[in-house]
């Protein structure tokens, strides 16, 4: 029996030999081979938030609202410091869609860069690439006009200000449209513009919505403050959702938000947000002083975009800052005709016509007269409200 195995061992021996280099190989490879094998991403230990848990989502009622008044917003977003971490560049756009989406995308994209951030172009690219960050996040349409347009068909809550508080109404000159196309174009192609990174969010510098300090801010442009959602969801791996075209029409969803009945003060345009009057009136033979302004009126109306010479009637807020009340005056009485401006801080109490009724004029909050032949500029407050004013002087019957 002995026999017989020893027989078999060295019958079997160079097998055995084989097994056991075999054996070794494969022990040094455990041993020393996981450096260089590559290493599956760890999974967080917890899941990202809710999308309807997180500040400012899509379908807060409050997104655009503002509780602070115009300097104290500003003094609190400058104490806010900006992420300690860089914002990472988006992925460029991938446009997957038909001729009439693309023109509809543009139009959407271009109009929201205008509305929104004006004509300066690095302004206007930040607006549209947070737009398209939108487009690809789960928090949001997944289209272009759908983004732009959402949350206009509420009353409140609108993501993007110009869709529900009157601008909808405004024009814009072909060449303003022309160059915004351009950029658009750019945009859909695959620009992406880096300073802004994956921010989903902005608000202008002299606001400070509810949401602001909950996000981290990482870009300022302009007047604008650029911010992105906290943890998992600020990242551009959340930004996973493939736009597909299916763009909706843009002229039905202007046509739907402006049919919404909002709350007049909402709707109209404030002096200091916006630059815009009211209400403009217009004549021929205006008058010269503040006492007669434009007796002979031959027209009244809407006229949200081009500074007039005449007289505008402006909404004004409690909080706004005096200075930049006289700046937008002086924007919209260019060059040297006629120009005065007045202000009420309740939209109820603006007149739709002149000559200025004699409780309109007691109730007046801000009055700007341009200079003219010589004469310098008379600029007043109403100082119960405006408490020592740095420009200007205080309305007669107006000192606190």
């Amino acid at each position: 029996m002995d026999e017989n195995r020893s027989g078999q061992l060295r019958e079997n021996a160079p097998l055995y030999a084989v097994s056991a280099i075999l054996a070794l190989a494969f022990s040094a490879l455990a041993v020393f081979g996981v450096a260089d094998r590559p290493v599956a991403p760890s999974v967080p230990s917890t899941m990202p938030a809710p999308l309807d848990a997180l500040s400012a989502s899509a379908g807060d009622e409050g997104t655009i609202l503002s509780t602070l008044p115009a300097e104290d917003a500003r003094a609190r977003n400058a104490a806010v410091p900006f992420a300690d971490t860089d914002p990472a560049a988006a992925r460029p756009f991938a446009f997957r869609g038909s001729s009439a989406d693309r023109v509809r995308a543009r139009n959407c994209l271009a109009l929201a860069a205008m509305a929104e951030a004006g004509a300066g172009e690095a302004d206007q690219r930040a607006v549209m690439q947070v737009i398209l960050n939108r487009v690809r996040h789960p928090a949001f349409a997944n289209t272009v006009c759908g983004v732009v347009f959402q949350g206009s068909e509420r009353p409140t809550g609108c993501q993007f200000t110009f869709t529900c508080d009157g601008s909808l109404a405004r024009s814009y000159s072909e060449d303003l449209w022309r160059t915004t196309r351009q950029r658009a174009e750019e945009a859909l192609g695959g620009y992406v513009h880096a300073p802004v990174g994956t921010a989903t969010h902005y608000h202008a510098d002299y606001v400070y919505p509810a949401w602001s300090g909950e996000l981290d801010k990482i870009a300022s442009v302009g007047p604008h403050l650029f911010f992105r959602w906290r943890g998992w969801w600020g990242s551009g791996a959340a930004m996973s959702a493939r736009y597909t075209g299916g763009e909706p029409d843009p002229l039905r969803l202007r046509k739907a938000a402006q049919e919404v009945d909002r709350p007049v003060a909402f709707l109209l345009p404030r002096l200091a947000e916006q630059g815009t009057a009211v209400r403009t009136i217009t004549a021929s033979g205006a008058a010269e002083s503040e006492e007669a302004p434009v007796e002979a009126a031959d027209a009244s109306g809407q006229s949200p975009d081009s500074p007039a010479p005449g007289v505008h009637f402006v909404l004004v807020a409690r909080w706004d800052s005096p200075q930049t009340l006289v700046e937008r005056a002086r924007a919209l009485c260019p060059g040297d005709a006629y120009c005065q401006v007045y202000g009420w801080d309740d939209a109820a109490l603006i007149p739709a016509e002149l000559p200025l009724t004699g409780e309109a004029r007691s109730l007046l909050r801000f009055s700007f007269l341009a200079a003219r032949n010589d004469n310098a500029e008379a600029i007043y407050f109403d100082c119960r409200i405006f408490a020592s004013p740095p420009v200007g002087a205080c309305l007669p019957r107006a000192r606190p």
